[in-house]
């Protein structure tokens, strides 16, 4: 038996401290301070600094546990294995914005089973253990009851790895369903807020797994409707990703056929 409680306080108590530490090295506001890895993919060295500091702390904690990080890839195998993004939205870090957070889930085979998104600057932590809730700064969080598009707002994340034509098209149909679109430069964030209620769905026609596996668990224990995103290649090259409230969920999880 897993026990998940355990390991989620614990994983709270790390990916905070592991939040201050990025939030400590955020630069000020203007040009990006960063390394471009492909378009728009960006890199700073505090990606680097926190991966290492959520991989030692799970070292220590969990010996037994596997982990994955963006930067370094699968380091330790293991059934259970935690899958981290050090800092999603570094587009936004790297320009002293605030929109970012630090991400780590764990799943138990491909089933995300708990995740934890801390976002220094905005001072939340969004938190959720299969079975137990969902929470934002510990207070129980649910998908919005949003049924007409008319009254939605959307967010539709851009990939390079797919073609620009079908990221419009996405915008183009949910725009004619009468949706506000936005974009934020966070996918985990996204999906966290599809979570809260603040949005009513995110759609993305390629993701990776890190930027998705903390969000997952805190998704399902919301109520959300979630595509099956670890079926296929999920798990290892990325796949599509649409979440939304349940009265918007045909029309998000429709962009996925586009």
């Amino acid at each position: 038996m897993i026990d998940l409680d355990t390991r989620l306080a614990a994983a709270i108590g790390i990916v905070r401290a592991a939040g201050d530490l990025a939030l400590s090295r955020m630069p000020p506001p203007g040009a990006a301070q960063a390394k471009l890895k492909g378009a728009q993919d960006w890199l700073t060295e505090t990606d680097g600094a926190v991966e290492a500091f959520l991989a030692e702390q799970i070292g220590e904690l969990f010996p037994e546990d596997g982990f994955q990080g963006e930067e370094e890839g699968e380091t330790r195998p293991g059934s259970l294995r935690w899958v981290v993004d050090p800092i999603d939205g570094t587009s936004n870090f790297a320009r002293g914005a605030s929109r970012w957070c630090v991400s780590m889930g764990l799943l138990d085979g491909t089933r995300p089973v708990l995740g934890v998104l801390v976002a220094p600057a905005l001072g939340e932590v969004y938190a959720a253990r299969l079975g137990g809730g969902a929470t934002l700064n510990g207070k129980p969080i649910h998908a919005a009851t949003t049924n007409d598009p008319k009254r939605a707002i959307i967010e539709i994340g851009w990939s390079p790895r797919r073609p620009d034509s079908l990221y419009q098209a996405a915008i183009a149909r949910v725009q004619a369903a009468g949706c506000m679109v936005r974009s934020g430069g966070s996918g985990a964030m996204g999906l966290a807020d599809v979570a809260s209620g603040r949005l009513d769905g995110y759609f993305e026609a390629h993701i990776n797994l890190w930027d998705v596996a903390g969000a997952l668990p805190i998704l399902a224990e919301a109520g959300c409707v979630v595509s099956r995103f670890t079926e296929g290649r999920g798990m290892t090259e990325g796949n599509v990703i649409a979440a939304a409230a349940p009265g918007l969920a045909d029309l998000v999880q429709g962009l996925a056929a586009l």
